[in-house]
């Protein structure tokens, strides 16, 4: 297949998949890629099977087509190419949630030498490496990258950069809890959609309305949120755009969990969830997962809510973000009391709120660092003084009503670093007094496996 054939079979292809051909595009442009003997038309191409398969959710998929577009950059012996090859390749991990080998591949970019793709791209490469940022909950560094993308977009005049680089900043103070500003940027992409976006793919919309429902429900305006969230999934659909798909599926599970209706919720989590799994985003996973614990807490079903949280923990360190199931866990955190009522601790070690697995199981040698014991006034008789602790350590809720706990805002229990394990916000503080469990209650303490920790929480 010869140069110009080639591009009229890529050219055939982008005509398919702009009129929702997407299977028939993809069998265009396969067909190129075995036949064609043109490296730049290969490479072209690859871009084009790069794109469809990422909005398809295809992300293995579309890792594989980025790593042979790199090699067709080499042989085209073009820094523009091989900056350009490398983009799709960040953003493939960061599709998969492969955050530090994103944040790796960008910085690859930041450093080939100076090319004319540098001041068209550089933004794009700012924006996936704040994304990768803002994955690892990173949240300075993130908000650095987005910045500086949205310094390129308004130096180069790209609407359509800008408009990405809003519906980011909306999921930054989204997670931030600057709910304010988690509405206003996204409403700022859907401006620049409107004012600019006749000619964009539709995705654009979509992606400012999804952002805009999250800031809408986090708000507290649930008819707004679904309306927006509803627009959204109607523009997924049509595109076969399974990502967007699955976003709105665990928008709208969270609205009905928001209103109350938890029977509506749980099939959208699920549905969430299954699509999540299958595309390999795992930070989804994590969300979904602790939107389903949520349910069971106000369902007063403790012993499920514990067994997701777990679930979703064990996702979130996988994939380097601690703070998201950290910050869900506190949300959870924040009901079990409630619900307990008067009854007594809820004594269960699955809540892992500090983990330090380079270090040894406390030894002699590390026991002058620990914390000093508890005051005598602090204590609760009922409760043994404060064991040893490097390894990692286990939560336990007990109603502070119970217990004669500190006031609230008190944390000062700290590892061998010093440093406290979590504080849980205005209403639950990790306090110094703790218990070990024994092999009665399912911990063994010893060479062979951790001590466990079990810490009060106020209530």
């Amino acid at each position: 297949m010869g140069q110009d054939q080639t591009k009229q079979q890529i050219e055939k292809g982008l005509q398919l998949y702009q009129s929702n051909q997407t299977e028939k595009a993809l069998q265009v442009w396969m067909k190129v890629l075995e036949k064609s003997s043109d490296l730049m038309g290969r490479f072209r191409v690859l871009g084009c099977l790069v794109t469809a398969h990422s909005e398809m959710g295809r992300y293995k998929e579309m890792l594989k087509f980025a790593v042979v577009q790199i090699d067709t950059a080499r042989e085209l012996e073009d820094a523009d190419f091989l900056l350009e090859s490398y983009l799709n390749l960040a953003r493939s991990n960061e599709k998969l949630c492969e955050f530090h080998k994103t944040i790796s591949y960008c910085k690859t970019c930041l450093g080939l030498p100076g090319t004319r793709a540098g001041a068209q791209l550089g933004g794009q490469v700012s924006l996936s490496m704040g994304n990768a940022f803002l994955g690892l909950s990173v949240f300075q560094k993130a908000l650095e990258s987005f910045e500086k993308a949205l310094r390129y977009a308004h130096n180069n005049d790209d609407a359509m950069l800008e408009c990405r680089v809003c519906c980011s900043l909306g999921s930054f103070y989204a997670q931030v809890k600057d709910y304010e500003k988690a509405l206003f940027f996204p409403c700022k992409a859907a401006e620049l959609v409107n004012d600019y976006g006749k000619g964009w793919s539709l995705k654009y919309r979509a992606m400012s309305q999804y952002h805009m429902a999250v800031a809408y429900r986090l708000l507290g305006h649930l008819g707004s949120a679904m309306e927006c969230c509803e627009e959204s999934m109607k523009i997924a659909l049509q595109h076969g755009d399974r990502p967007l798909q699955a976003l709105c599926l665990l928008c709208f599970a969270d609205i009905h969990r928001s209103r109350g209706d938890l029977e509506t919720a749980f099939p959208r989590y699920d549905s969430a969830m299954s699509i999540m799994t299958e595309i390999g985003n795992r930070l989804g996973q994590v969300q979904a997962l602790l939107g389903v614990a949520k349910c069971w807490v106000a369902r007063k079903a403790l012993d499920k809510a514990l067994d997701v949280i777990e679930r979703a923990q064990d996702l979130a360190e996988e994939v380097g973000n601690k703070q998201r199931a950290a910050a869900g866990t506190a949300g959870a955190c924040r009901e079990v009391p409630r619900v307990c009522g008067g009854d007594g601790a809820l004594l269960r070690p699955v809540w892992r709120v500090h983990r330090r697995e380079e270090q040894p199981v406390a030894g002699p040698a590390l026991l002058p660092h620990l914390p000093p014991q508890v005051p005598a006034k602090q204590r609760n008789p009922e409760l043994s003084q404060l064991p040893p602790l490097i390894h990692e350590a286990w939560l336990c809720v007990t109603p502070g009503s119970r217990c004669g706990l500190p006031p609230r805002r008190s944390c000062s229990f700290s590892t061998a670093h010093r440093r406290p394990i979590y504080s849980w916000g205005s209403c639950q503080h990790v306090l110094t007094t703790a218990r070990a469990l024994g092999p009665a209650h399912g911990c063994s303490p010893g060479p062979s496996s951790p001590p466990c920790l079990f810490v009060l929480c106020s209530s």
